[in-house]
């Protein structure tokens, strides 16, 4: 039995982290071409409108992966019936979301730009990728639902090619529409837009096929299944939002600080945050739908092994991925840097050494998060997600940065993931004791 929850932990972890590092491509992708095509500036504009593309796709994420837990859980215990039914009401509140999103992106794009600190000389670029972006978000809900929905039922690997898949059209895309095009920030945007499309071509396989167990039933929207979904994916919203969240705070703390050029170097290692995380993020909703399964069959057993194994692999990343920090903070940071701005060189090569010290705090909180997500105990899962994401990252933030400047921007996010993580083993030794079920 041991064999076969590795085997099932390899398998969804490993087809989830490649998955999501092809997914968070959506944004490097733009970094690159948006540094290479329209320099600092453009680069100062995608990085403000980066928080406003967590929410949307935070939103997809709490909407899929309450829902796929939900429906994980319900179709082990043989419940089809009510399986479809948290489809269907999953797929119905993304509806709602979208139909949001698309007002404001209508209506308030100028007035958002304007809260999120765009001066004149980036005001037009930053609210051109916002207004697209906000217009584009009914496919990046849908996707992310159907996406998760598609793992939870036993098909990872078309997850994965999804994900993967919509990645790359992307990075061609933002080629073809900046460079050949001369489309600019509209391309960009344009491209990132119509990734998730081709990643919902992908998944239509699923139901090709015919190897769906969900499909969509006549019903309205029912107060206790959203709340369900939104309670058990809240913590995945949240994990999500934080980044935006940080990049939001940090971009109006370094624009005091350091100005446009600050912005633009933030903007590198956030965007390689991005990257990084969602090896975290990978692993985390990889064991969701195996730690789900055997919640619900009363196996703690393998829900323990399970989670010993992320944290394991966790580890290893976060060794790989500092090392390689340390060892070529400038050759990463040159990547971006298309002017060879020497204010924005030296500004990033200390932030990465000092920021990326966060990765094995913040791989433990977000797998560690998500597995109370796993076996419905969503309490310490907001707590968490809370805590690193809003209550400890925005006043540390603000007292660092004051008392160190710079060097206490780049310290506030590790300094967090410190804290919230030994909170987070408080709450697992508390709760591991009141897992209501038996093992083996």
């Amino acid at each position: 039995m041991k064999s076969n929850c590795f085997r099932d932990f390899v398998q969804y972890s490993s087809f989830n982290v490649l998955g999501m590092l092809g997914l968070s491509c959506y944004i490097l992708a733009d970094t690159f071409f948006v540094s290479k095509g329209l320099g600092t500036n453009g680069l100062t504009a995608l990085n403000l409108a980066i928080p406003v593309y967590s929410l949307i796709h935070g939103s997809g994420l709490m909407i899929g992966m309450g829902g796929g837990t939900k429906y994980s859980i319900q179709n082990i215990q043989g419940d089809r019936r009510e399986a479809n039914r948290i489809f269907t009401n999953a797929v119905l509140l993304a509806g709602v979301f979208a139909t949001f999103f698309v007002l404001a992106g209508i209506f308030l794009a100028g007035p958002i730009t304007s809260v999120l600190g765009a001066d004149d000389r980036v005001f037009r670029m930053t609210e051109t990728y916002l207004k697209v972006l906000l217009l584009f978000s009914p496919a990046f809900l849908m996707n992310n639902v159907l996406l998760c929905f598609v793992r939870n039922d036993g098909a990872p690997q078309l997850s994965m090619a999804a994900m993967t898949g919509g990645s790359l059209s992307n990075i061609v895309l933002d080629y073809v529409f900046i460079f050949p095009c001369g489309m600019g920030i509209f391309g960009a945007v344009l491209a990132t837009g119509m990734a998730p499309l081709i990643s919902m071509l992908i998944l239509s396989l699923h139901f090709v096929r015919r190897k769906s167990n969900f499909c969509f039933v006549k019903g309205r929207l029912g107060v206790s299944r959203i709340t369900g979904i939104i309670t058990s994916g809240f913590p995945s919203l949240v994990t999500e939002l934080s980044s935006g969240i940080v990049m939001l705070v940090f971009n109006f703390i370094i624009l005091r600080l350091q100005g446009n050029v600050g912005v633009a170097a933030y903007g590198v290692i956030a965007n390689l945050s991005l990257v990084i995380m969602s090896i975290y993020t990978g692993i985390a909703q990889g064991i969701q739908p195996i730690v789900s399964r055997s919640y619900g069959a009363g196996n703690a057993k393998d829900v323990r092994a399970i989670l010993r194994y992320a944290l394991t692999a966790m580890l290893l990343f976060s060794f790989i991925i500092y090392s390689a920090v340390v060892m070529w903070p400038g050759q990463i940071s040159s990547i971006f840097n298309s002017e060879h701005d020497e204010v924005l060189q030296r500004i990033a090569v200390q932030g990465l050494r000092l920021y990326f010290t966060a990765c094995p705090f913040a791989g433990f909180n977000i797998i560690i998060s998500m597995y109370f997500t796993s076996v419905e105990h969503p309490l310490p899962a907001h707590i968490i997600s809370i805590l690193r994401g809003i209550a400890v990252v925005i006043p540390m933030a603000v007292i660092l940065s004051f008392l160190a400047r710079m060097t206490g921007v780049w310290c506030a996010f590790p300094c967090t993931e410190l804290l919230v993580a030994a909170v987070s083993v408080v709450l697992l030794k508390k709760t591991e004791k009141r897992v209501p079920i038996t093992a083996d």
